[in-house]
């Protein structure tokens, strides 16, 4: 695992490390030929250089958000509308993940991916690479 990654998982509660720990380990069994590290203060998974997945703390739990997560169609996947394609889904205890479900959506967000990389170029333009 990515040491900053641990850090950061070692940096939470012990509740919600385990909910990390937990959402890591599916992540890096699943996407094998992502690169990890910590963007915007988060642990982030990306695939050529694209954000794919990421998680962090906030208020209402933990966060696992999906970048391309509104196109999967997935009902438990949150969705809060604007521009952007993101869809997300939060835990407060490590016995609300749903491996099967997690992994489905990850198998998604290798085939459905929205071009998040080149964002800025485009002057906030979205478009979809993988459908």
């Amino acid at each position: 695992m990515n040491s900053d990654i641990q850090q950061y998982i070692e940096s939470q509660t012990e509740s919600d490390q385990k909910i990390c720990l937990k959402l890591s380990e599916i992540i890096n069994e699943n996407l094998i030929e992502a690169e990890s590290k910590i963007w915007h203060a988060h642990p982030v998974w990306f695939l050529d250089g694209n954000p794919i997945v990421g998680y962090s703390k906030q208020k209402k739990g933990v966060r696992l958000m999906f970048w391309s997560g509104k196109s999967f169609n997935e009902e438990l996947l949150n969705v809060y509308g604007g521009k952007f394609q993101d869809a997300s889904v939060f835990y407060n205890d490590v016995s609300e993940i749903n491996v099967e479900d997690l992994k489905r959506y990850l198998e998604k967000s290798e085939k459905i991916q929205w071009d998040y990389k080149n964002i800025v170029k485009r002057k906030g333009q979205l478009i979809q690479i993988k459908k």
